[in-house]
């Protein structure tokens, strides 16, 4: 039996390097993807959305809506700041509102924004997207200057303000041709469903609204 107490300790002594190791590669995998978050230039982070979309595109009708949204699900949370787009969005009263409303509200205003883009994104004919320039725009933000191009001509420019959220790139706002702000026209169209019936109807209505896409396909 004296044999035995040391193959145990050898065993146990083992498993827990085991564990350390392999705690110790996912710390490095962290690591690494953080410090790979952290690089990425806003021009990258637009063209990844970009790259994303082109692909949807071409595949939109095999994808469906329901395929589409499970695709721009992820790079959409991945490059857009969501929550903080819902805040400035919501105004005043996000600060009146629970945390349990403030996840929904969240929750609502991210299935609203993947559903528009997934309607939207609904066909192929050869666009692509351009990437004209990046310029500093206002309270620390990066201006990204892009246009999608379509064969027919009709090309449509889009400006990405891209700001710096700890420590990473995130999209927070996108504005159309003639200077016209989403979060801007987002949060004129909030404003008079919260004066209305406050941070609970908005919630409703946001997910009525992402529902009627999803259906409406």
């Amino acid at each position: 039996m004296s044999h035995i107490k040391p193959l145990l300790h050898f065993f146990m002594i083992s498993k827990v390097t085991i564990i350390l190791l392999v705690l110790g590669v996912i710390t490095c995998a962290e690591s690494a993807y953080l410090t790979a978050e952290a690089k990425r230039s806003p021009r990258d982070l637009v063209d990844t959305l970009h790259n994303t979309l082109i692909v949807v595109m071409k595949n939109a009708q095999k994808l469906g809506f329901k395929g589409r949204y499970t695709k721009l699900a992820p790079i959409l949370s991945e490059t857009f700041d969501l929550s903080l787009m819902t805040r400035v969005s919501s105004g005043g009263y996000w600060h009146r509102a629970s945390e349990k409303e403030k996840l929904a509200l969240v929750d609502a205003f991210s299935k609203i924004s993947i559903s528009t883009y997934a309607s939207r994104f609904t066909a192929f004919s050869g666009q692509k997207f351009k990437t004209i320039r990046v310029k500093d725009g206002p309270q620390a933000t990066r201006l990204v200057e892009t246009k999608l191009i379509n064969p027919s001509g009709d090309n449509l420019e889009l400006i990405y303000v891209v700001k710096r959220i700890d420590d990473k790139w995130r999209i927070i706002d996108v504005i159309l041709d003639l200077g016209i702000s989403e979060l801007a026209v987002r949060r004129s169209e909030y404003r008079r469903i919260l004066k209305s019936g406050g941070v609970r109807k908005l919630i409703s209505m946001l997910n009525e609204k992402a529902n009627q896409l999803t259906f409406g396909e």
